[in-house]
């Protein structure tokens, strides 16, 4: 049970926190470059880059509490990052704009995605490092 607990309260900051940010970051990019999931795009790039530091620096420290990658990883970062999100938008791109806007949608949100997780990793693994 206290697992579940864990992973709830990170579930709950993280989705309240995605909301915001993708409320934020559509208001802001749409106006400027017209209708495209900007917010979902932004959430996954830095959730997956976050993630993938948060485990680099998990990874460099003993003793640390598995309540913690827990509550950070599956429960923060798993409700910070949508892919049901993206999934819906890239099709609902596909029926409203047309393949164009579908495939930079896909394009983007892998391609970035993964290039934050290789950074996080890379980054959190010169910053962590010991000695």
């Amino acid at each position: 049970m206290d697992t579940l607990i864990y992973v709830g309260v990170g579930g709950f900051l993280g989705a309240n926190a995605r909301y915001l940010l993708t409320i934020w970051a559509d208001g802001l990019m749409q106006a400027r470059w017209g209708l495209f999931p900007f917010g979902t795009l932004l959430v996954n790039i830095l959730g997956s880059f976050a993630l993938a530091l948060f485990g680099a620096w998990f990874a460099a420290r003993t003793g640390l509490s598995p309540q913690l990658r827990l509550l950070v990883g599956a429960g923060f970062f798993g409700a910070f990052t949508t892919f049901s999100t993206f999934a819906n938008e890239s099709f609902s791109l596909w029926e409203s704009q047309g393949t164009t806007a579908f495939l930079l949608n896909v394009a983007l949100n892998n391609g970035l995605c993964l290039a934050g997780v290789a950074f996080g990793i890379l980054f959190g693994q010169r910053l962590f490092a010991s000695g």
